[in-house]
């Protein structure tokens, strides 16, 4: 395939990327079950991939306090970041470039993980219908138990020694998971933060928090090796929507931008049934809202991939299922190579299969 975007090494803050393919995080539920400790079989399945110009982990918790689902890795116990350090090592060695993507769930939760306490929220309000995976199965979420304001700076410090904790694991940068109805989702969007407090009301307050942590984990890294994810449209399965998505959303841009950080990861569907139209996609918007890498995701493929890039839409495109399945993508879209059918099945699921077991080209 004759890209010319694609393919082409790009430069992010001190860092030389081989190419402007990223692969996206992706929650695997593979982490031994005694700790979240990273599953050995990830040294596999980040190195498969390490041809990637990027490479971002899986969702991986800040504390005890941010898990929501059943074997999915932390960054916040001594076992944890070893098992984390088996991984970049391998990564850097094969030639790769890794972030962690740090990860604190909020209300998207059960108190099953939490000692029978119900999980924590900007708001006390519930995910209408919606349901989490535990260890008994697909379980009913509860309302959650809305923070207190002092309690905040606590949940930064989480942030701060995750960010501390991903640098002595090797990590050459970290993302922070601010979309899907996330903790820090959760504040910036007024349907699931109804606070009267200095964190809750106008958008500056309402970003308040997911910026005081964005600071903090400058504070460990440096801005350049920042990024931040978003996801803009709503998000139904964590209940997740705003009344005025464009303000608040380019408001939280233009404020990461000022920052410094590296890279802005926005998630807005281009392929599948979630498409909006082009009157409310809203990346062109943060697109001129932030001033640093913009890095796109929502279905993307070889060819829509690099016309985003040659239009300059974007720096960098993140890629999911389509790394998940093909471990060698980067080499199959340069050379046009069909790609492996991914097994849905084994997504959140198993042990080898589905994780490490799909072939290379050679």
């Amino acid at each position: 395939m004759a890209n010319t975007h694609l393919f082409s090494p790009f430069r992010l803050g001190r860092l030389d990327l081989k190419n402007r393919m990223v692969m996206a995080p992706m929650t695997r539920s593979r982490a031994l079950v005694d700790g979240n400790v990273p599953n050995p079989l990830a040294v596999t399945y980040y190195v498969q991939r390490a041809s990637a110009g990027l490479l971002i982990t899986e969702a991986t918790q800040v504390s005890t306090q941010g898990v929501g689902y059943i074997r999915t890795p932390g960054i916040h116990s001594s076992s944890q970041v070893a098992g984390w350090k088996k991984v970049t090592d391998a990564v850097h060695a094969a030639g790769g470039v890794i972030f962690a993507q740090l990860w604190h769930v909020g209300r998207v939760s059960h108190p099953d993980f939490h000692d029978g306490q119900l999980p924590v929220a900007p708001s006390a309000i519930p995910v209408e219908g919606g349901q989490v995976f535990t260890f008994k199965g697909r379980t009913p979420m509860v309302t959650p138990r809305a923070l207190e304001t002092h309690e905040l700076p606590g949940i930064v410090e989480q942030f701060r020694r995750a960010a501390e904790n991903a640098k002595e694991a090797g990590f050459d940068g970290v993302e922070l998971h601010g979309s899907n109805g996330y903790l820090l989702d959760q504040f910036l969007r007024d349907g699931s933060n109804q606070r009267t407090d200095a964190y809750g009301g106008s958008i500056e307050n309402r970003a308040r928090f997911p910026l005081e942590v964005a600071r903090a984990v400058v504070g460990v890294w440096g801005a350049e090796r920042v990024g931040y994810r978003l996801a803009p449209q709503p998000f139904p399965y964590a209940g997740m929507f705003d009344s005025t998505p464009a303000e608040t959303f380019t408001y939280m841009a233009r404020e990461l931008g000022r920052l410094g950080l590296g890279y802005l990861h926005v998630t807005e569907a281009v392929s599948g049934k979630d498409v909006p139209g082009p009157e409310q996609r809203l990346t062109p918007l943060l697109r001129k809202a932030f001033p640093g890498a913009l890095m796109v995701n929502g279905g993307y493929d070889a060819q829509t991939g690099e016309a985003a890039l040659s239009r300059g839409e974007a720096e960098l495109v993140s890629y999911g299922v389509p790394f998940l399945a093909n471990p060698d993508l980067v080499e199959r879209y340069r050379s046009g190579a069909a790609l492996n059918t991914p097994d849905s099945a084994t997504f959140f699921a198993g042990e080898e299969k589905g994780l490490i077991d799909y072939p290379a080209l050679r």
